[in-house]
């Protein structure tokens, strides 16, 4: 498939009139203005749609760019597909260029929740990039778990398949095209990251569930676009090694550090991008997740 670049961001096609945004495998920066994930949009007849904001209006602007890049059809719609910041903090620079904003009751009230912690914890890392950023949610939070949506004759479905690496965490999916964008429910190229508010039970039987969609097309949270054999081996054969080994060792009460290091170097694992630097803080807080019973 053909690429264009715009700043940090690959704007890769993925269907007909669907793309992705493929952001950097690695830190936050200034440089890539937060942007080490992936967004995408879609071109419909009646204006674009945006599948994530990123996590400032610089970096907001950013996306609108790769946008002009395809098409100058307007955006009309952002779909949140989570709280984390580079999920939703562009928000606002969107909704001031006539965007509306779209998002499950489950992840505007998580996103209320941390947008400040998150605000604060960007400021070191962008700087003055963060100047204008406002923390902005979707103004009519859709009920439930699951909404159909249609823009221009394109049929979209926002899921909440169970708390994940965030509570409220959604995926988008186009089922006409069989394509997934999943949001952080799933990573690929690179290790997962298991969050202090992660519920690692609750990821894996949410990985599950998405599975029964059999996408033909997975954008995932972040690396490449694959496909639903390479999810399985990148994300979800580590949430259930994640389970069957620090779940078992934490409900036979293992010290922890026992754990940490019997299990810190998992080879089949080991080729994912960020393995070293995160695999033991993932064990670390599964084992604290299980320990309160992934409540």
């Amino acid at each position: 498939m053909t690429a264009a670049w715009a700043g940090e961001l690959k704007t890769v096609p993925v269907g007909t009139d669907v793309y992705a945004l493929i952001g950097p495998t690695g830190a936050r920066t200034a440089d890539n203005d937060a942007l080490n994930c992936n967004l995408g949009f879609i071109v419909t007849d009646q204006g674009v749609v945006l599948i994530d904001s990123g996590a400032s209006r610089e970096g907001a602007k950013r996306i609108a760019a790769a946008i002009r890049a395809v098409t100058d059809r307007p955006v009309k719609w952002v779909i949140n597909s989570g709280s984390q910041d580079h999920r939703w903090l562009g928000n606002a620079y969107f909704a001031e260029q006539g965007a509306e904003v779209i998002a499950l009751e489950g992840t505007a009230k998580t996103q209320k929740v941390y947008g400040a912690q998150h605000l604060a914890r960007l400021k070191p890392v962008l700087g003055e990039r963060l100047a204008g950023t406002e923390p902005v949610t979707a103004s009519a939070p859709l009920a439930g778990d699951h909404a159909r949506l249609e823009l221009g004759g394109v049929r979209i479905e926002l899921m909440d398949l169970g708390d994940a690496h965030f509570p409220g965490d959604a995926v988008v999916w186009l089922p006409a095209q069989r394509i997934l964008f999943t949001g952080d429910l799933v990573y690929l190229d690179r290790l997962l990251g298991v969050m202090p508010s992660s519920r690692v039970l609750s990821w894996r039987e949410a990985f599950h569930r998405m599975e029964a969609l059999e996408p033909v097309v997975l954008v995932p949270g972040h690396g490449r676009v694959g496909d639903l054999a390479k999810a399985e081996r990148d994300t979800g054969a580590y949430l259930d090694w994640l389970v069957e080994q620090v779940g078992a060792a934490q409900a036979e009460w293992e010290p922890l550090d026992e754990v940490v290091a019997r299990l810190a170097d998992a080879p089949q694992f080991s080729h994912l991008e960020n393995f070293e630097t995160l695999n033991r803080s993932n064990i670390n807080r599964a084992y604290l997740d299980f320990e309160r019973g992934g409540e």
